[in-house]
């Protein structure tokens, strides 16, 4: 079954029943788009729904708040569709789509006109890479590599595989929970991840479920035929107000990821970008109920790590006390800062870690 796609709310049946007014204004600033599953799983009933609440648009879009680059990912722009940040992984932009477009995304910089830096020719990126031979991992991303036609894909990911020192491709998609019957009705989909995840060098999928309702049968399916095809499957959510803010609702992702041995693996705070501020929560509050969820799940299902994907790196909030809040680099782009700890005052209005202003102590790990 292939779903309709859905880019106009007027196209959604009986939606004006269940709209908050005139949403044209925030469609016109920042796009909407989905398809006729994704939207089945939405109960209409539920004012307060968590799955409308990631793909419907809100009013409160239009509130003055935050970058359209939050992370700075254009100072690490090396090529075109391609970023260099980590000296190990390189990120190729291939897709300026998605199944469904998240209320909430960091990059809805590439859905808005003039905004766009994915390139469909990837071949200068590919030689960036074949240079370089410090890039063991290559992320495709976008956009949702998943969205591209197959033959397309498996041009990339072919001419991927013919770089020796390229050992990991990564493909993070919300294909899996926002169009499973991609992967589903796909056999050469399949075939092409049999083909290339070997023993010695695999592909992963990032997948980014959200919620719990996310993982229907159809999407459960779609993960079983990938594991089966030879891809190891990771998770990553960012925490967002309204979907997964709830320790009861993110330990029950944590543990049904883990039943069906798909691991956590980052819960990112949500980033500061324009439009984001209903959807983001203070990041010491994020952390509680991070640490609230982990606290009822076995050690397999709480595994994730939850960090803020900062300009400077993956900064790890590691814990907190009434007076301080601990952070740990657990990625960097100065790989000098790789492991550096850091105390800063306790600020609970802190949205990102620039809202950390008092540092109280910091050190390396010894050599």
């Amino acid at each position: 079954m292939k779903p309709r796609y859905i880019s106009s709310l007027d196209q959604i049946d009986g939606f004006g029943v269940h709209a908050p007014g005139d949403l044209s204004k925030i469609t016109d600033t920042f796009a909407f788009r989905a398809n006729e599953y994704y939207l089945s799983l939405i109960n209409w009933q539920d004012t307060a729904d968590p799955i409308r609440r990631l793909i419907i648009p809100c009013p409160e879009e239009l509130e003055a708040w935050g970058r359209l680059d939050p992370s700075s990912e254009g100072s690490y722009t090396v090529s075109p569709g391609l970023q260099h940040k980590y000296r190990e992984t390189a990120l190729l932009l291939v897709s300026d789509l998605c199944g469904g477009l998240c209320r909430y995304c960091f990059r809805k910089r590439l859905f808005i006109k003039d905004g766009r830096e994915v390139k469909k020719d990837v071949s200068a990126g590919l030689a960036y890479i074949r240079e370089h031979p410090e890039i063991t991992n290559v992320l495709l991303t976008g956009g949702d590599p998943l969205i591209l036609p197959t033959g397309q894909l498996r041009g990339i990911i072919g001419e991927l595989r013919r770089i020796d020192h390229v050992r990991i491709i990564r493909i993070g998609s919300k294909m899996p929970a926002f169009d499973p019957y991609r992967i589903v009705d796909d056999p050469s989909l399949l075939d092409l991840i049999r083909e290339y995840s070997t023993e010695e060098k695999r592909i992963y999928i990032m997948a980014q479920f959200n919620h719990p309702r996310e993982l229907s049968e159809i999407a459960r399916q779609a993960i079983g035929l990938l594991q089966d095809a030879g891809a190891v499957i990771m998770n990553q959510t960012p925490l967002i107000r309204g979907i997964n803010d709830d320790p009861e609702v993110l330990a029950l992702l944590f543990k049904e990821l883990s039943f069906i041995g798909v691991a956590p693996y980052y819960v990112f705070q949500c980033r500061p970008t324009v439009g984001n501020k209903t959807y983001a929560v203070p990041v010491e509050e994020s952390y509680q109920i991070f640490e609230q969820a982990r606290g009822s799940c076995s050690g397999l299902a709480k595994r994730a790590r939850f960090v803020i994907s900062h300009a400077t790196g993956k900064i790890e909030v590691v814990g907190r006390t009434p007076e301080y809040t601990f952070f740990k680099y657990n990625q960097a782009a100065d790989p000098a800062n790789i492991g550096r700890f850091m105390v800063y005052k306790s600020n609970p209005e802190a949205y990102w870690f620039d809202d950390y202003t008092e540092l109280v102590d910091e050190g390396q790990i010894l050599e």
